[in-house]
């Protein structure tokens, strides 16, 4: 796992990269004592660690200990979070400053639900993506063939018996 300090309006937050599962682990503390500006972020994780649990939260059981260096230079067991996790912990933040995510979840939300009822929304969002990220038509169009050529190949290895893992990479 590497470590890495990221910067939310000039306050740090440490972060791993997680090789095996491919995904950001986030310093919770760190994370909660920008949202919050408290200056005991340890004591409000704890009290809403505690809170999460009283409400039958499963996201403590996700939660994991990593050692990862302070500002004194040495290394301690922090608990951190991946994305999921610390979305859903800020989600239990009353903040000025978690606000603005939540509005953006509920949002996500929203689509996300508006795209199970109409699936060809799932492809605007895309090309719309892929236009903001300033690439060109052309490339858009490959791209998406590319996805549904492999999605016709993975359709046809599935109905022929062929076990996902192994077998596809093979």
């Amino acid at each position: 796992m590497s470590d890495k300090i990221q910067l939310f309006e000039d306050k740090r937050i440490r972060t791993a990269w997680d090789e095996e599962k491919e995904e950001w682990l986030l310093s919770v503390v760190d994370v909660v004592g920008v949202l919050t500006g408290t200056d005991n972020p340890r004591r409000y994780w704890s009290d809403l660690k505690r809170q999460l649990k009283l409400e039958g939260s499963q996201l403590y059981e996700k939660i994991v200990q990593l050692k990862m260096m302070t500002a004194d230079g040495k290394k301690y067991n922090t608990d951190v979070a991946n994305t999921e996790g610390i979305l859903r912990i800020i989600q239990s933040v009353p903040s000025p400053k978690a606000e603005p995510f939540k509005l953006w979840l509920a949002c996500v939300g929203a689509e996300r639900i508006d795209e199970t009822i109409d699936p060809e929304l799932t492809i605007d969002r895309a090309l719309e993506t892929y236009l903001k990220k300033g690439m060109s038509r052309e490339w858009i169009n490959q791209r998406l063939q590319a996805i549904q050529v492999r999605k016709e190949l993975t359709d046809e290895w599935d109905n022929r018996g062929v076990q996902k893992g192994v077998e596809y990479a093979i």
